[in-house]
């Protein structure tokens, strides 16, 4: 029989994790570079030296802890972040990182050398909902991002990425090295797919496309009673068109097409003022990447249109944009494998979220594995998976390490 990771020990270390920032409804708010990410980053740090991993961090960050392998071989690397949102859950993140934990302190019960050591990873402001960079540790460390410009990013008080790694003395001299031999993200899916199909286990081929805008509509101030409607420069009537024309253009390319408003802002937000200027962001994904491009052209071809349609102005910007991956075929086969070992049946998944494997794939050879979570909810405080489901995706995590990490 396989040898199997300790179920209990990694249920209870993801529980004492969710006391830091535990929040009143249950989740966490444990946001990047904060106290509280501190303490959740030291106590991560103490359970890996006492599991005999060395601690290294680089200069934005980035955790590294190594278990010593047979040879100076380079490393098999596995990890998330332990950093969440104002209400986030318990285990968006920080589960790939203790599961990886996990995998260590099960090869250190079986005494399981391996050819290549094993690092466990923490990447920094993973969620970017205090900075806003999604993603940006990893994509400092990969080079996608400059560190100067994630140095210089600053939270809503002013306050910079630079400024708390020196206030929290978070910043170290590892190197940013790519000599990596594979990759692995274990994470909950974040949707319903898993958990509706009954399947325990996601093998991750890849991650759709995505990108982010901000735009500005103008339009007129005026008195709410006497301007008749047919008169006005109303910026909010051209988003209600908009917005209409948008989810039009999603069901166009259903089932795969998503589209979100997160984010709608009128000025001067006076009730009885039309508003001269409405902000408002989009996010836009797809797994295909003609059939992104084509809605990305007629999101911003209707957003032009219904601006002129009520004599406005827009000023849009597609501020972010990450490129849909296609995870290194070795990589989901060792998933694949990693599922056959621990005798769970297990589905081909492409992710509808963001991830740190996406930068990481790019410099290194890369998958992820995801496991259900209830309803689908992250980003949540009602996030929630069993032991049982932990379980499972840290013994696919195990067994995939374990092939990766023989020489060869």
């Amino acid at each position: 029989m396989s040898i199997q990771i300790n179920e209990a020990r990694l249920w209870q270390r993801l529980m004492d994790m969710a006391k830091i920032g535990a929040t009143p409804a249950g989740g966490c708010n444990r946001q990047a570079l904060s106290d509280l990410d501190y303490q959740g980053r030291q106590l991560f740090e103490q359970w890996c030296i006492d599991a005999g991993c060395s601690i290294e961090r680089d200069a934005i960050g980035n955790v590294f802890a190594r278990r010593a392998a047979k040879k100076d071989l380079a490393p098999v690397m596995s990890g998330s972040h332990l950093d969440t949102q104002p209400t986030g859950g318990k285990f968006d993140g920080v589960y790939g990182v203790l599961a990886a934990l996990e995998v260590v302190e099960t090869l250190n019960d079986h005494n399981v050398e391996t050819d290549h050591p094993i690092d466990i990873v923490v990447w920094t402001n993973e969620e970017g909902s205090r900075f806003d960079c999604a993603m940006m540790g990893s994509a400092v460390w990969s080079g996608a991002w400059p560190i100067e410009k994630a140095l210089a990013l600053a939270d809503l008080e002013g306050v910079s990425v630079g400024d708390e790694l020196d206030r929290l003395k978070l910043a170290g001299d590892k190197p940013f090295d790519h000599n990596i031999k594979a990759a692995f993200e274990l994470h909950i899916e974040q949707g319903p797919i898993l958990e509706a199909e009954s399947i325990p286990v996601g093998i991750v081929t890849g991650v759709q496309h995505m990108c982010r805008y901000r735009m500005q509509i103008r339009g007129q101030e005026t008195h709410a009673g006497p301007s008749p409607m047919s008169m006005r420069r109303d910026p909010m009537m051209s988003v209600g068109e908009f917005l209409n024309r948008t989810y039009e253009i999603a069901n166009e390319h259903a089932p795969d097409g998503r589209v979100t408003f997160g984010y709608i802002n009128a000025q001067p937000g006076s009730p009885n003022t039309v508003p001269g200027l409405v902000e408002l962001t989009l996010d836009l994904r797809h797994p295909d990447g003609e059939a992104y491009s084509a809605m990305q052209s007629k999101v911003e071809a209707a957003l032009n249109e219904s601006v002129e349609k009520f004599a406005n102005t827009v000023e849009y910007e597609r501020v972010w944009e990450a490129p849909g991956v296609q995870f290194d075929e070795q990589c989901v086969s060792f998933v694949r494998e990693g599922a056959q070992t621990a005798g769970l049946a297990a589905k081909e998944i492409v992710s509808g979220a963001g991830h740190d494997a996406c930068n990481i794939d790019a410099v290194a050879p890369t998958s992820m594995i995801f496991v259900p979570c209830d309803d689908g909810l992250s980003h949540n405080e009602a996030e929630n998976i069993s032991s049982t489901q932990a379980a499972n995706g840290a013994n696919v995590l195990l067994h995939a390490l374990l092939e990766a990490s023989r020489a060869g």
